[in-house]
This record gives structure tokens, sequence and C-alpha cells, in this order.
């Protein structure tokens, strides 16, 4: 093995550091500094297989690739001294090598990596590794060629924008070009705020120059000479490797004044926001960039005819640029093949909740919900029966497991009520109330809501205090009417997309769910036992050995007993916080929600 050459990489994009990737990598530093092998060392990013993290790729010259999960510091020397020097891979590490596993060749099969191609691929602290993997290319195909063909070209790919209504790219940029005024900009949207969404967090963190390449040709395309990247500041190394790639960029002749020999001008500033979710509205975003309040303004005027300082502006999301330098380098064509008629290309979700393989993805845009779940997510993690998925965050819906057939693109979901949004895939199993997931994501956004607007500000208050009745089993028939009807007014009345999606997750959950908003109101009683107002908590006798485990961990002490003998749970004391159950090793502690009509029926046979 000694005349092989190894290329060695660990993902160092936020998922892996937090699992403990960067003192893998220094491990690997440390020993081969040591070791005589001809290997290469590497730092990359996410390459969407977070559920194993740290994750390390070991390849060879000829290419045979392997990935080792969830690596720890004390498994570094194993990997060196039998795979490397040895030639032997370590199985028990493997998460993937060819014909390890048909599942997760099939993960990998049923993916089309556009937006994600370098990600986990390349360092993306390094301009040299972008350039080597065709970086630049896509922006000197645009300087050759033209503003008016670059467009064009976008047109025919059939890009939409990522960031969740799917407006046509390339309409966007052409309004902008065509409207009066000197001076244009672009924006970046990387204020990612669903929560459980990483798409544009983790190509910052990867693929930091795709980003600032489709933003040049979008530049370049409408006539802009400054650009601004709204990243929020909760994503640091993103904002770190962003400002390392715009400096080398510069330094490269990419960024700056006479770009390329084309007499093409173009500058670029990171702005950070502070996380509120309305500044993912473009107007509001606008307002933020400019050092004010970030409220969503009337429009029309649009953005391109009078945007940012007053001037015409584009403003596309990360995941967008990221597509934008690829659909150049390749053709409209190798871009338009995937995806259905009115959905063209890929899109990336950020894949979560109850399913085994969470994580990055990016699939054909038509690929069914069943598909996603099943044959890249591996299935549901806990073994129960899949129940619903939330697709689009708070400004989402929550689609039953009956609909699992369904296309997902933009005109599928948006039949059955839900919407693509910026690409957060939230799975659900059996165990989970789907009132309470419409109350989550209600409270989520009804926090966010700028106030400006009285049908968002005090129409999503009155919903959310109906959904605390129902939830509390004081709901009456009469709330479901008035919750629908308080809803569309909601959609209708407000004026951003805030407020017109936020009363999504309520609506469909009525729509497919109905039965669990009756079982709350009729019974007060929670079928999926999630509602801490209608459950509680009890030890079975003839189970419990008497360890005394969740007494020790019972914060309001609502739990007594003696050693070697069952413990018991005091209702009155106990706030439901589930943490008893979860430390029990014996399975001794039952949740229970019980219909009204049971209680009526236990009281006679007393």
């Amino acid at each position: 093995m000694a005349d092989r050459r190894f290329t060695i990489k660990v993902g160092l994009a936020s998922c892996g550091i937090a699992a403990g990737a960067q003192q893998v990598y220094d491990e690997f530093a440390n020993q081969l500094s040591k070791a005589e092998l001809n290997a290469d060392l590497i730092l990359t990013g996410c390459l969407g297989m977070c559920y194993c993290e740290p994750l390390v790729e070991v390849s060879t010259d000829g290419h045979e690739r392997y990935l080792y999960g969830n690596v720890g510091p004390g498994d570094v020397d194993r990997i060196i001294s039998q795979h490397l020097a040895g030639g032997e891979p370590v199985r028990d590490l493997l998460v993937y090598a060819p014909g390890l596993d048909p599942e997760m060749d099939l993960y990998f099969a049923k993916q089309v990596r556009i937006a994600l191609k370098n990600c986990g691929v390349i360092n993306p602290e390094d301009i040299a590794s972008y350039l080597k993997a065709g970086g630049y290319q896509g922006l000197r195909k645009a300087l050759e060629i033209g503003p008016e063909a670059v467009i064009e070209e976008i047109k025919a790919s059939g890009l939409r924008g990522r960031g969740g209504a799917g407006f046509p790219t390339w309409l966007k940029w052409s309004l902008t070009r065509q409207a009066s005024g000197d001076v244009k900009y672009v924006i970046c949207n990387a204020d990612e705020g669903d929560p459980g969404a990483f798409m544009d967090r983790s190509i910052l963190e990867s693929d930091p120059h795709s980003v600032i390449e489709g933003m040049l040709i979008a530049a370049y395309a409408i006539g802009a000479g400054k650009g601004y990247i709204y990243c929020r500041a909760e994503y640091p190394l993103a904002i770190k490797r962003l400002r390392l790639a715009i400096g080398q960029a510069e330094a490269c002749g990419f960024l700056g004044g006479n770009i390329q020999g084309s007499g093409f001008d173009f500058s670029l500033e990171i702005r950070e926001g502070a996380g509120a979710f309305v500044c993912g509205e473009e107007t509001a975003l606008i307002m933020s960039v400019e050092g004010k309040r970030g409220m969503p303004r009337f429009r029309p005027p649009y953005p391109s005819e009078k945007g940012l300082f007053g001037a015409p502006t584009s403003i596309n999301n990360v995941e967008t640029y990221a597509n934008v330098p690829r659909i150049l380098q390749g053709g409209a064509e190798a871009y338009s093949k995937y995806g259905t008629e009115k959905s063209k290309g890929t899109k990336v979700f950020a894949l979560a909740g109850k399913v085994k393989r969470g994580g990055l993805v990016e699939i054909p845009m038509g690929m069914t919900i069943d598909e996603i779940v099943f044959d890249i997510g591996g299935g549901i993690s806990t073994g129960k029966a899949f129940k619903a998925i939330q697709t689009g965050g708070p400004s989402g819906g929550c689609i039953p497991a009956s609909l699992g057939g369904t296309p997902v693109d933009y005109e599928s979901l948006g039949r059955i009520g839900a919407i693509m949004g910026s690409g957060g895939l939230l799975v659900m199993d059996e165990d989970t109330c789907m009132v309470d997931v419409a109350k989550y994501f209600l409270t989520f956004a009804r926090g966010e809501s700028c106030g400006k607007c009285t049908f968002c500000r005090v129409g999503s208050e009155k919903m959310l205090e109906i959904l605390e009745r129902i939830t509390s089993g004081k709901g009456t028939s009469e709330d479901l009417s008035l919750i629908k009807n308080l809803g569309e007014a909601v959609k209708s009345g407000s004026m951003c997309g805030l407020g017109q999606t936020m009363p999504n997750p309520v609506l469909t959950t009525l729509q497919y769910f109905a039965e669990e908003y009756q079982a709350h109101i009729d019974e007060a009683y929670c079928p999926a036992r999630q509602c801490k107002a209608l459950i509680s908590y009890h030890i079975d006798p003839d189970r419990c050995r008497g360890c005394g485990l969740c007494a020790k961990v019972c914060a309001v002490g609502a739990i007594s007993g003696e050693l070697r003998k069952p413990y018991t749970i005091d209702s009155e004391v106990c706030v439901r916080c589930g943490l008893c159950a979860a430390a029990c090793r014996f399975d001794a502690i039952d949740v229970v929600s019980r219909p009204k009509s049971a209680e009526a029926s236990l009281g006679v046979a007393q």
C-alpha cells in the first residue's frame, strides 16, 4: 500500500464540529505527521449525512471511496493502521463503501447534487479547491455571452427561486435589468429562520464561492455594481468562511474592478441579521440592510423597481445562487432535464424529525414524499408508523402519510394545501399530536410577527388562544369553525408572506386530522399522548424495580418511594416533563391519556 496515495477528508461544517469532528481532524493531523504514508488531510464541509457525524472519507488515487461515520479520536489509529497502512477498511465504522449496503447505494442514487455539488467534496476555505472543481467557469461563460444571453440561459433552465415562493429567477432578473437607474443591487437572502432548516447554512459553510459566483452572474445580468449577503449572525462559521472567500475572490480578480478584464465592476459586503424571521420577507430584509427595523412594506413598487436605498434590486436566496454557476457552466438543458414540466431542476431539503437518515439531501423535483422518507431517509427512526410530514416550516402545511405518493414540486404541494418553502422537511410518527404541532408552529410565527398589520398581529393571537383551549381539553365545537374562519381571514388580510402563510399548519391539520381535534374537544383526550393538560404519568408497580432513578431526575419532587419497592408519582405535583419515563430502564412508567367516555365507564364499573 506504500505506493498508493490517500486523501482523507473530515467534515468540518457546524454539524460535524458539534459532534466532535475538529478533535478527529486534529488527531489525524497529529498521527499522519508521524506516519510514513502518502496521504493528504483535507477539511471539507457537510456531505449531508448529518445523522452519522463526525464523517471521515478515505479515497485512493484509484477513486475508491470509503465513508466512516460516528468517528471518534480513538478510531483514528485504527483507520490509519488498518486501512491506510494495511489495506483493510475498518468494517464496523463504515457507513458507505462500494457494494457494502444496497440501501446506501439507493440513498446516493436517488439524489442529484447540483446546488450541493461541492459540499463535502472541496475545501471551503481554499479557492484553489473550488477552481479545481470548475469554479468561476460559469462566470467566465457569462462574461463571454453577455447579460441578455445570461438571462435567456436562466430562463431556458426553468430555475425558480428556492426561497419559498418559486418566482421565476429569469423574470426577476429581467425586470430589474429593465428598470431605470444607474445604480442597482443584488442581495443574497441567507436569513434562514425556519426551525429545523439548515440548507443555506450548509451551503455557505461548505461551498461559499458558489454563492459568490452566482451573485456575480446575477449582478452582471442586471447591471448591478454592488451586492449584499444578508446572513443571520447565529451562523458564525458561515460568516467566517464567506469573509475568507470574498477576500480570496478579490485577490484572484473575481471581485472588484474590471473583473477578469471584462470592464465589469462588482463588490460584495456581508450584513449580519439579528435573527428576525420576518426579515426573510424581501422588503423587510431590505429595511434591515438599510439599518432600519425589519418590517415589510406594501408592494408595488416591487424591489425590482425600487428596492435597496430606493434603487432597483434583485433578491434571491442561497440555494438559488448556488444553482446559477452550474447552469451557466453545464448549460440550461443539463439542468432542466431534471424535475417536472413547471418545476425544473432539483431541491435541497433539510430532512429532520423521526427519520433514520436525517440531514441534507438534494432530490429531483417530482420525487414523491414516500421516496424521500423511506428510500433516502431510511424510514421512521422510532420503528412506529409514519404519520405526516411538515414542509415549509412555520409557513408550510402538514401532509398525512396517506398522501405519501404526492410528488414534491411547487404545483403538487400547492394543490394539497402545503408549500415548498425554503426546504425544511419534518417527519412525524404516530406519537405526534397534530394539534400540538399546529400550536407549536403558530406560537413561533406569532412571536416573529412584526405587528404591522392587524390580521397578523391580532388574528394570530386569537388563533393561538383557541389552540391553547383545545389542547387543554377546554375547546368547543364552535372553536373549529372559528379558528378556520380566522385562519382564512389572516391569510387574505395580511400584508406579507409571514401572515399570509402563518395559518397553513392550522388549516392543513384541520383538513387532514380533524378526528384529533374532535378527540381533544369531545373527549378531552390526546390520542398521541402529548398534550400536557390531558396526560398523566403512572408507575406500574409490577414493572418497577425500585431503583429510584426516576425520583433522582424529577425536578419538582413529584416521585416518592423506597429503594427496591415500587415508586409512585403525585399527579398534582407532576409537570409532565417526561424525564422520568426517559430515565426508566425498565419501561415501568406509562403515559396515560384517557377519553371522558372511558373514565365514565370506569366509574360505573367501580
